[in-house]
């Protein structure tokens, strides 16, 4: 149903997670679960939702299309707030080579650069069309992509410009790792990012980040890019404590950061002043299953307050995946998370990872992106692990595939 129609359309069920407080049958829920909902979208829009009962039927029934989802459990679209999908190249052998126990290091991030560069426009959006098909298909209806496997004025504003054509939220990261032919020279490539790249990427991009970690950029440096950012008008987000503890966190929090991302090694300072903050921890346990490192620890940031986002880390060096439903399996597994806040970090936590009001949730006025599951529940996303339960994804209350 084409939202530009200006049509309504009920959807019938028995599960919804609408992420809206005191929606839901339990008024504490934060997820708002509410059994045997309906909920009717107008120009793409949620224009009221609740308990199939409480709905006033008001004799339009004839100019409503119905879709009765049969039983399945309907969820807000997947926000994955973080991603690397304009690339080129294959790095499977580094995979193969930690799988064999060799450790992971930032530095492959050059192999990636180097075969990017060599790509053309048209392979790089072929490529990049491949993954969001697959994020849809997936039920990811909101996405991030950042920049940073060019890591030269021209390349990337050319990846800005490509993520651009598919994304309204695009990141700025000239600071993912400073590039071979400035290895001598790292402040004269700190001088770039913060000047001429920036300029030429601004236009096209929302956020900066940077990779704040041994290997990638010092915290002095960090904060120098997120400085040249702010005072650019963009957002900031931070690439920290991904490989030891370092000030990532602490930056991020500091200069007001919508997110500070990795967090597996984290100080009881940076928690108290994550929980104290607006600034959510983003969580990427694929990194952890591709790299065999440990994973983040879901519950203290939780139980201390913390904001908590899951979000897939889609890049070819070390989560090579573009799928919400695992990263939701592997918190509930591995990251002691309840599959009520693995899936509310999965939608609403990434919009508030992206500072969106409008999606992630269900809510009167939401942007009507959901997905239903072939599945009675919820619980079956981590219950039924690498089964392809999306059985329809809409969004602006448009089906999408």
């Amino acid at each position: 149903m084409p939202a530009h129609e200006r049509r309504h359309a009920v959807h019938e069920h028995r599960r919804a997670t609408t992420n809206a407080p005191g929606l839901g049958d339990d008024p504490d829920d934060p997820t708002g679960l509410i059994r045997d909902a309906d909920l009717l979208v107008e120009d793409g829009r949620v224009a009221w939702v609740g308990r199939s009962d409480a709905r006033t039927r008001d004799g339009s029934e004839g100019d409503i299309d119905v879709v009765d989802a049969g039983g399945r459990a309907v969820i807000p679209g997947f926000v994955d707030s973080h991603t690397h999908l304009v690339f080129a190249g294959d790095r499977a052998d580094e995979f193969e080579a930690r799988m064999r126990g060799e450790a992971y290091a930032a530095g492959g991030i050059r192999r990636t650069v180097a075969a990017t560069r060599a790509a053309t426009d048209a392979e790089l959006r072929a490529r990049l069309a491949g993954f969001v098909a697959e994020l849809h298909a997936q039920g990811t209806t909101t996405f991030e992509v950042k920049t940073g496997y060019d890591l030269t004025v021209a390349g990337e504003a050319r990846l800005a410009r490509l993520a651009r054509e598919v994304t309204d939220e695009v990141t700025f990261l000239g600071a993912h790792v400073v590039p071979a032919e400035f290895a001598d020279d790292r402040a004269a490539y700190v001088d770039l990012v913060c000047g001429p790249m920036l300029e030429a990427v601004r236009p096209y991009a929302r956020w900066i980040d940077v990779f704040c970690e041994t290997g990638a950029f010092t915290a002095e440096e960090s904060e120098r890019v997120l400085r040249a950012g702010l005072a650019a008008g963009l957002g900031v987000r931070v690439h920290g404590n991904q490989l030891g503890a370092g000030g990532g966190a602490r930056i991020a929090v500091e200069r007001g950061a919508a997110s500070v991302d990795h967090c597996t090694y984290l100080t009881d300072d940076d928690v108290a002043a994550l929980a104290a903050s607006d600034t959510v921890a983003t969580l990427l346990p694929g990194v952890e299953f591709s790299t065999r490192h440990p994973y983040p620890d879901a519950r203290r940031l939780i139980d201390a307050g913390v904001t908590v986002a899951l979000a897939s880390d889609a890049n070819p060096g070390t989560s090579f995946t573009t799928s919400m439903p695992l990263m939701i399996a592997l918190a509930v597994r591995e990251m002691r998370m309840t599959v009520a806040e693995a899936v509310w970090s999965a939608t609403a936590g990434g919009a508030r990872a992206l500072r969106r009001a409008d999606v992630g949730h269900l809510g009167v006025g939401a942007r009507a992106d959901l997905v239903l599951l072939d599945a009675p529940t919820r619980t079956h996303l981590a219950y039924r692990p690498g089964v392809p339960l999306v059985r329809a994804v809409y969004r602006d209350g448009a089906p999408l595939g």
